[in-house]
């Protein structure tokens, strides 16, 4: 279902405890990028546990429109066959909604030899820039420019080379990593991301003959191919981010909540610190069970890349942590806007001072229901949380936001026990 950004909104009513078990869906960060993989293999492609979200569906909608087949053969099953080049740009109107848009550009030049790709939109969160994107193309030859807002891209063979990345951004190291798959030579990337995401893009890239080897490390060595081909059946990993959030929130109702279908190792930054705050945290594999209740302690938190503290759930954990007594700390080093949110729980009670990239987190009795906005998709979340929370009824507006990366987050919340629903106006 695509929820219109202006329009609806999110009611939840505060009070009840979160009990029960919920299911993990596909990952939003994975799914986005291996869609754009799918684009360089000469064959048909089919993901299967690619979650039902709207930034999903945007970016099949900007395949359909460039002249590739993109289809559902079933619920989450996706089917991508690039066999023609693109016939036209990527509209605009759907590339400004939608960050990973940008993850076209090197499967696309190279495949293609060209790809063209406006400056993409998604949650403001803060500053993002395409710089080291521009700068490993380049680097593997490739001829990049700027006109009217849109980023021009050609070349002939790709030629492999040895590249630094300032900083290990998750975008950047994808969409020089599916290029390279098709240079010339060898590829060496150092100082490259290291997330979970990044590992099941080698994978699948793998599975369509490319020859990937470091991911999950600081360098990543891929020897170039002339071709990759298809592949028939790739599972999309659990998204950490979704399961994430779904402790945070049994955490913070003082439920109880077995999450089904995690990779719990990759939770494992945040079971740290929920058990720091004297949650409960039990994992096996491919399960973890939170249990909440008892005091909970105040605690420091310091967001960075993986395997640190995902940016991605500090919102939520604020929001947790504005009900836990005494004096928490978050420093944001990723984006510095993700504070944004912390206007909007204070509208319900909480006591939040934010100093550049510091908040300092007072926790206070109970949060108040009242009408919130979200200004992105994790914004929206923690504004979830504190509705669940909070004494009385939460009015969340531009809801949008949320549905860009929750699967049935309503549906799922409501078997656990939440009396939430969205409203449409």
């Amino acid at each position: 279902m695509e929820i219109n950004y202006d329009t609806g909104k999110i009611v939840v009513a505060g009070g009840r405890r979160l009990s029960g078990t919920v299911r993990i869906s596909g990952a939003k960060n994975a799914a986005l990028v291996l869609i754009c993989a799918a684009t360089m293999a000469t064959e048909p492609v089919i993901l299967e546990n690619v979650p039902d979200i709207s930034d999903i569906h945007v970016l099949v909608r900007i395949l359909s429109e460039i002249g590739l087949e993109v289809s559902w053969p079933a619920p989450g099953t996706l089917a991508v066959c690039a066999t023609t080049a693109p016939q036209l740009p990527p509209p605009y109107q759907l590339v400004k909604k939608l960050r990973a848009s940008n993850l076209l550009l090197g499967p696309l030049l190279a495949r293609f030899g060209q790809a063209q790709v406006s400056l993409p939109g998604g949650c403001n969160i803060g500053v993002r820039p395409m710089d080291l994107h521009f700068k490993g193309l380049a680097a593997l030859g490739a001829d990049i420019r700027m006109e009217k807002g849109t980023v021009l891209a050609s070349a002939g063979r790709l030629r492999g080379a040895r590249i630094y990345l300032d900083f290990p951004s998750v975008g950047a190291t994808e969409n020089i990593m599916m290029a390279a798959c098709l240079a010339e030579g060898q590829t060496i990337l150092e100082n490259v991301a290291k997330e979970p995401e990044i590992v099941d893009l080698a994978n699948f890239l793998n599975c369509l003959g490319a020859r990937v080897r470091g991911a999950g490390t600081d360098v990543i060595k891929i020897e170039g191919t002339d071709r990759l081909g298809g592949c028939l059946r790739y599972n999309v990993i659990p998204d950490r981010i979704e399961a994430g959030t779904y402790m945070i929130a049994a955490a913070a109702t003082r439920g109880s909540v077995h999450l089904s279908g995690v990779i719990s190792r990759h939770l494992e930054p945040l079971c740290a610190k929920l058990r720091e705050a004297g949650v409960s945290v039990t994992e096996d594999e491919e399960s973890v069970l939170v249990e909440g209740g008892g005091n909970y302690r105040p605690i420091d938190i310091k967001t960075l890349p993986y395997p640190g503290f995902p940016t991605d759930l500090q919102s939520q954990m604020m929001a947790f942590l504005s009900t836990v007594p005494g004096i928490s700390l978050i420093t944001e080093n990723i984006f510095e806007n993700r504070y944004r949110v912390a206007d909007e729980l204070a509208r319900m009670g909480a006591r939040i001072k934010v100093e550049g990239r510091l908040a300092v987190i007072e926790g206070v009795p109970a949060l108040q229901g009242t009408q919130v906005r979200a200004s992105d998709l994790r914004a929206g979340a923690a504004l979830i949380i504190a509705g669940l929370m909070a004494q009385g009824r939460t009015e969340i507006y531009n809801p949008g936001y949320i549905f860009r990366g929750y699967h049935d987050i309503i549906g799922k919340l409501r078997a656990l026990g939440a009396e939430i629903s969205f409203q449409d106006e």
